[in-house]
């Protein structure tokens, strides 16, 4: 091999090195940011419907944060490759919606455990077969496993935090109350002061709140910031600190808080969300400068699920028929 060819060959090895691995901060979808020695965050590609994940590594395993969408978790699975060559042993559901946690037989039928809090699994209990049904139909991922329903986690725990400590590494799992979902789960290294939200915390206008108890979300926020954290993993958007957590909670309680006082001025639904096509279109809510950074097309939406869930009494998941 002649002496140019192997500078060629060292230079390609290098760019790839550099499409894959990313300097903190600079993090773009598809790439894997280390956070502290032994911890990943993979950001993942909204274009494709994945969520972030996080790979944490314990003394002889890995766990994984998030199944994702089948394609998603298959993504993870290459890169780990390059990461670690410890097997994974838990993937973490942080909760049931498909883009976290419908890649769990990937993850199964390579050996892993996957883990949820109890809460994760209730929920699939209430919306399956008619989610993983629905997705079969317009994501080739999720069809091609030919499963009639979504695979619930193997393993669940009700009583928190749940912790795995081989010594190496504390990992604690938590459950703080109703939110995105009724199961939302988070994942704390207090020794790295790291915490993993999955969707109760995002970085950016990711919001969905079909399932949620809009009004106790900020609480669980406020329960999950009082650990000791000083990096912020969120289930969408890129990784940050504390801030994340602030952010996300101010946003809900500014939207909460704006749609309760119109709701107290006589407006009606009407007055604040245009509807179209039987879906919300527009709206007339408008929030301050300073929580913009989490609104997005969804706004509509949101306003609209805010209003029932205040004007009704109930947290708009049951409205939503989740009873």
């Amino acid at each position: 091999m002649t002496r140019k060819r192997t500078g060629l060959l060292i230079l390609f090895a290098a760019m790839l090195s550099m499409a894959f691995w990313v300097f903190p901060g600079e993090a773009q979808p598809g790439t894997v940011q280390q956070i502290v020695p032994g911890v990943w965050f993979r950001h993942g590609q909204l274009d494709l419907g994945h969520c972030n994940n996080v790979i944490i590594e314990m003394a002889d395993y890995l766990i994984v944060v998030d199944a994702n969408f089948p394609s998603g978790a298959k993504a993870v699975l290459q890169d780990l490759k390059r990461i670690s060559p410890k097997p994974v042993r838990y993937v973490f559901d942080t909760h049931h919606h498909g883009d976290h946690a419908y890649g769990n037989p990937v993850w199964t039928q390579q050996g892993a455990t996957t883990l949820a809090y109890v809460g994760v699994a209730e929920e699939m209990k209430r919306y399956e077969p008619a989610g993983w049904q629905s997705a079969a139909k317009t994501r080739e991922d999720v069809a091609e496993l030919n499963l009639s329903t979504a695979e619930p986690p193997k393993q669940t725990f009700r009583d928190v935090p749940f912790v795995l400590d081989d010594g190496k590494r504390r990992v604690e799992f938590h459950f703080f109350g109703w939110a995105h979902t009724r199961g939302d789960g988070f994942v704390y290294l207090p020794n790295e002061k790291v915490l993993c939200t999955g969707d109760a915390a995002t970085n950016g206008p990711h919001n969905f709140m079909g399932h949620a108890n809009i009004g106790n979300w900020p609480s669980v926020i406020q329960k999950a910031g009082a650990l000791d954290v000083t990096r912020v993993l969120p289930g969408h958007g890129p990784a940050g600190g504390p801030e994340v957590l602030s952010g996300q909670q101010n946003f809900l309680r500014e939207i909460h808080a704006t749609v309760k006082t119109a709701i107290g001025q006589g407006k009606k639904l009407e007055d604040l969300v245009t509807m179209e096509n039987g879906q919300p279109s527009a709206t007339s809510l408008k929030l301050s400068p300073g929580v913009q950074h989490w609104v997005g097309g969804s706004l509509p939406a949101q306003v609209r699920f805010t209003y029932e869930e205040i004007s009704q009494g109930k947290p708009y998941g049951e409205i939503a028929g989740g009873k």
